[in-house]
């Protein structure tokens, strides 16, 4: 009997190991996310020299990808109901190396958009499945660093694109740029094939045992395994019919709009902005050659950093209080940027103080936005409707990432750099309201109770209580 302790911290160590393992592979979907957002800010400047891009063919050279996400949004709801979360995220993971091939093999302007749209495809099916699938694998007390991490696997994937560009930069080879992303991209195909089907799909298609069997695996005890499988079994029982849900239940339509609201505020706190257009905003301050480059690369590893800290917080302090710090400190980036081009940036001292502005902008972003409206937007839904709220979230937040990348040229523009970024820093001061009157605080709660708060017609906001 003394030694019982032991084999349960042992048995407790495993399955946490094997989890996190499991939850690695599956984030990894978000590298691919990441590998295109980065790929064409180092690689627009050439490709619109080699095929002669207007201001308006770039800014659709950058927004194909998001048109091509937000079909693959409405197609993984499909896709992931049907053959699993799993071989959705194959699929994906195959369409990607095709769109990857393709913009390396672009001979015009269209075809550089189909291939982008072809990558942003299998970004929209990954960006709806990953987290999908995270969350109904993860324990309540581990679900925001678990669903966290696809967030930091997009933004090591931005990363390793910013410095892949950077080094290709010196001779200009854009076509390697998109070509070389096409290596971690099989390596994901591969890594998921050995994932377990999800518990909660395996339990939606009446395979009780085998969701028993992965539960068994990945919670500390068999008891916990088998409680947790009453639950979803309770929760299955109860749920009512799919769109029917939608027209039928004013609650599933709180929920609906939340995610959709908490997606848009994502795109539009402004981090898309930086992350395509980064070089030309470092243009801005007088940054000229492989120094935007390498300005932009500093960016993506500050990006990095910022989202671990993220993981390491967001079951400890909570969702909201992080959301309140990055809108804050996100608002204040914006609006000292702002005014820093209003006033000149012709000094050194000048540029320096962009850099860093543009840097504690992006780890606010990373800390708190980023990752967190991902785990929201899983927690929010209930059982039934999962697949279609993540998927109408999913699609609101492509749709604003596309709004973005094809108006922000335009918009600096028409309204110059003071202006725009001013813009930026009202919205994102907004969002602080939004966070306040609407989003719950979910740490630590089982998705369960989440769904019974709402559906007992409980406030959003409170929702987590």
């Amino acid at each position: 009997m003394q030694n019982q302790p032991s084999v349960e911290t042992e048995s407790d160590s495993t399955s946490q190991l094997r989890t996190i393992i499991i939850g690695i592979l599956a984030a990894t979907g978000g590298l691919m996310s990441g590998l295109d957002i980065g790929v064409i800010s180092g690689a627009l400047d050439f490709v619109a020299d080699a095929f002669h891009a207007s201001t308006f063919a770039q800014e659709w050279i950058v927004s194909g990808m998001m048109a091509g996400a937000a079909i693959g949004a409405i197609l993984a709801g499909w896709l992931a109901r049907l053959g699993g979360r799993k071989w959705a995220l194959v699929i994906g993971g195959v369409i990607f190396i095709i769109g990857s091939v393709a913009c390396a093999l672009s001979w015009s302007v269209a075809s550089m958009i189909v291939g982008r749209a072809l990558m942003g495809l299998a970004i929209g099916i990954a960006a709806f499945t990953s987290p999908l699938y995270l969350s109904e694998i993860a324990s309540e007390n581990t679900r925001g660093a678990m669903i966290s991490t696809y967030q930091l696997m997009i933004t090591v994937g931005i990363f390793l694109a910013f410095i892949s560009d950077t080094l290709f930069s010196y001779h200009g080879q854009w076509r390697w740029m998109f070509g070389v992303i096409a290596i971690p991209g099989v390596l994901f195909v591969i890594g998921v094939l050995f994932l377990p089907y999800s518990p909660r799909w395996l339990m939606m298609k009446g395979r009780r045992q085998e969701a028993l069997a992965v539960l068994t695996d990945l919670r500390p005890t068999a008891h916990e395994a088998r409680a947790e499988i009453r639950a979803i079994d309770e929760q299955l029982k109860q749920r009512q019919g799919g769109i029917g849900l939608l027209w039928q239940n004013a609650n599933f339509r709180r929920s609906i709009l939340l995610g959709m609201l908490l997606q848009a505020m994502q795109q539009f706190a402004g981090i898309n902005v930086v992350m395509y257009y980064a070089p030309k905003i470092f243009a801005l301050a007088g940054f000229v050659g492989t120094a935007q480059m390498w300005c932009t690369a500093i960016i993506g590893f500050v990006n990095v950093l910022a989202t671990v800290a993220a993981i390491g917080l967001v079951d400890r302090w909570g969702r909201k209080p992080i959301l309140y710090a990055g809108f804050t400190t996100m608002t204040v980036a914006m609006g000292a940027l702002a005014l820093l081009n209003a006033n000149g940036l012709d000094s050194q001292t000048a540029k320096l103080l962009c850099v860093f502005l543009i840097m504690i902008f992006i780890a606010a972003h990373a800390m708190s936005a980023g990752p967190l409206m991902w785990v929201l937007c899983s927690e929010i839904q209930p059982i039934k409707g999962r697949d279609l709220g993540i998927t109408l979230s999913t699609l609101t937040n492509w749709v604003s990432n596309m709004i973005v990348g094809v108006s922000f040229l335009s918009l600096l523009n028409a309204l110059g750099a003071p202006l725009t970024f001013g813009l930026i820093a009202a919205l994102n001061a907004v969002f602080f309201v939004f966070t306040r009157l609407l989003v719950p605080e979910t740490r630590g709660v089982s998705l369960e109770v989440i769904e019974q708060n709402l559906m007992a017609g409980k406030k959003l906001r409170d929702i987590g209580r």
